[in-house]
């Protein structure tokens, strides 16, 4: 049952996913797609504009989903938002 749960959330696109694919600038980092679910569950009118990406369908099911892969991708979301590690170098 919790492997059908989760191809389901899987085929229609976790919410961190798809705020990881949107990379709207001036969108949310940290825990984007906790952030993305919140939203859609209390009702929020605009997530395309606020996150650059659709809520889920079933925002409720993606929730748990969403929170633990938000909560293992932390220290990345940190560094992008801090701004460290995303300049490149032009020589040796």
């Amino acid at each position: 049952m919790v492997g059908l749960v989760l191809l389901a959330l899987l085929g229609s696109g976790c919410a961190s996913v798809r705020t990881l694919d949107a990379a709207k600038p001036g969108a949310p980092v940290i825990y984007a797609g906790t952030r993305l679910d919140w939203y859609a569950l209390n009702g929020g009118c605009c997530p395309l504009e606020r996150f650059g990406a659709e809520a889920p369908r079933h925002a409720a099911l993606d929730l748990p989903a969403s929170a633990l892969l938000d909560t293992l991708l932390l220290p990345f979301a940190l560094a992008v938002e801090l701004g460290v590690g995303l300049g490149v170098s032009g020589g040796y």
